[in-house]
Order: structure tokens, then sequence, then C-alpha cells
């Protein structure tokens, strides 16, 4: 499962490393002529996590991009297909159209030349999508429930609430009711200025 044996091809154009098992700890050595890459069918995850207050960030995929980015200035051409890391509804059914095309815009914002990416040529509209919304399409998911109270395990617990504390008992319930009395008139509706007083 390492490739620590390409340090001797500096020159290769083309690496297909499909079904090796590889992870997100994947490391490359400096290929500067490399201009197509496939990990199809490995194991490019999702599982690093980083918790933060509300969301949990995803970050192997980034991770691994820079990494690429870096030691592979010339790459044109990448697939992913096959990996947690690639949503696509073939290999998840809780993945669609939608989480797929984040992710192609995610990979072009670090990858900008890449003309070729999973089974699709990459549009010129989608590098400018890229390139203005690509830093924002980062995986981000939602806390679970089991997850949401180990973040507040860990916290100290806080003592302040913004409710009076005479509210605070569940069994002196206070409450307000009012009524107001409004018409409508609609001398403020948009649509107004459009009719004509002869067409009324």
């Amino acid at each position: 499962r390492s490739l620590e044996g390409l340090k001797a091809f500096s020159c290769l154009e083309e690496l297909i490393v499909d079904n090796n098992l590889l992870g997100n700890d994947l490391l490359l050595p400096r290929l500067p002529h490399l201009h197509t890459l496939t990990l199809n069918k490995n194991q490019i995850s999702f599982r690093k996590m980083l918790k933060c207050l509300f969301f949990i960030y995803i970050t192997d995929i980034e991770s691994l991009l820079d990494h690429v980015a870096e030691v592979a200035p010339s790459l044109e051409y990448l697939s992913l297909l096959g990996n947690e890391a690639c949503p696509n509804e073939l290999v998840s059914l809780d993945k669609d159209e939608d989480d797929y095309q984040r992710y192609r815009y995610f990979v072009l914002y670090k990858l900008t030349n890449l003309k070729f990416l999973d089974a699709r040529k990459v549009s010129k509209r989608e590098h400018e999508e890229a390139k203005a919304r690509g830093a924002f399409m980062k995986v981000v998911k939602p806390k679970t429930d089991t997850e949401s109270r180990d973040l507040r395990s860990d916290s100290p617990g806080m003592p302040y609430t913004p409710l009076p504390s005479g509210s605070r008992d569940s069994k002196s319930h206070k409450g307000v009711f009012a009524k107001c009395r409004y018409v409508y008139y609609g001398k403020n509706s948009e649509g107004n200025r459009f009719i004509r007083d002869e067409q009324l």
C-alpha cells in the first residue's frame, strides 16, 4: 500500500492505482509531469473529523487534494470514483447529484488545472463556479445526537441562562395574550402601482 517506489519515476505522466486499498494518508513523491491520476475504488473517505460547535468538518479530502496539488502541478485528469470521498448515487444511496456537484466544485477549486474529473469533462462554467464558490463547497454534515452529547460533556457547564430565575420553574407558567386590531387597506401594496384607476 506504499507508493515510495515512485520516487525513481520522476518523469511519470500517468498513474493508475485503482483497487489498491489506498487511504487518506496517501503520500505521493513529487511528480511534475504527471497529468493523469486515477484512484478509483480505494479507501479514500471522510473518516477524520474535526469537531466544532455546530458541525463536524470533514478534512481528509481537503488535505489529500492539497497534497496532490503540491506534488502534481501538471495534473489534468483525476478520478476518485468508487471512494467514499466521491459522493455518488451509485455507490451510496444517501447521496444525490447535488452532493456530487458540490464535490466537483470543491475538487476543481483545489485543483485548478483539471480538464477531466471522474467520468466527466470539466466545463468552463464549472471552472468559473468553482473559482467563485468552490471554497464554500467543503462537505459539512450536522452533528448527530450522540456527537452533540459528547461535545456537551467535554465543555464545562454554562451557568448563564437568558431566562429570568422565576421563569425556570416548570410549574409556574406566565404568559400574555393580547388582541390587535389591524385592517389591511392595501395602500402600500406593490401591486397597486401597476393598476390604473379606470381598471378598478
